[in-house]
């Protein structure tokens, strides 16, 4: 593990990391490696990961613990590879993710994991309904999301009923992913949502019905 977090740092490109830095609102250090280059610096060393058999927790803690950005978004790769070998027992480490170093861009890479496990394990749909009133908001926002780009296999009654229990948020990121979240689906079922803003267009905030009308 140790290799891959060196190779990551010899990369250090400070104008880049201040950049990147900014568009985060300084909340966050980086090393200043971008997208495709960290991909590519990763390629083999997730290549090797994926053949292991179980997912190695103990380097996406370490890796999450890190005060470079870089390396939560390493986990979210290495978790996303991995992703088929997930279960529902993994939910309490992957809200442990959410809930540490929150800000969109690690929440948001978070919510195809959580979707792959409800597919894979239809009954932890009921976890997902108690994270739609979790006290901390980038879990409620994963619940909102995690069937982003499900199309014809999108749980409508679930994604009713988490949207429905965030119906009085004020905040900003939740009212966006109700929006996201519904116009996602209305590119493959507008009938459905078009029915939905009708039926609760006095009970959604404006930002989401905003978004969730986009293309319809």
């Amino acid at each position: 593990m140790e290799q891959i977090f060196e190779l990551f740092r010899k990369q250090s490109d400070q104008a880049k990391a201040t950049q990147m830095a900014h568009y985060l609102r300084d909340q966050f250090q980086f090393i200043g490696i971008k997208t495709p280059e960290r991909r590519a610096l990763s390629r083999e060393f997730l290549k090797a990961k994926k053949a292991q058999p179980q997912i190695d927790w103990d380097f996406v803690m370490q890796a999450w613990e890190a005060d470079e950005r870089e390396f939560q978004y390493l986990a979210s790769d290495y978790l996303r590879a991995m992703r088929k070998s997930l279960t529902s027992a993994d939910l309490t480490k992957i809200k442990m993710l959410i809930t540490t170093k929150s800000w969109w861009d690690s929440v948001d890479s978070l919510d195809e994991l959580v979707g792959t496990i409800t597919q894979l394990e239809p009954t932890s749909k009921s976890i997902i309904l108690d994270w739609a009133e979790d006290e901390n908001f980038w879990v409620r926002r994963v619940a909102i999301d995690h069937q982003l780009t499900f199309k014809a296999a999108t749980d409508t009654e679930l994604l009713a009923k988490v949207i429905q229990k965030n119906f009085d948020s004020t905040e900003f990121f939740i009212n966006k992913a109700i929006g996201w979240a519904l116009r996602d689906y209305s590119k493959s079922n507008p009938t459905w949502v078009r029915e939905f803003l009708k039926e609760q267009q006095n009970s959604l905030h404006a930002l989401s019905y905003r978004e969730a009308s986009k293309y319809l």
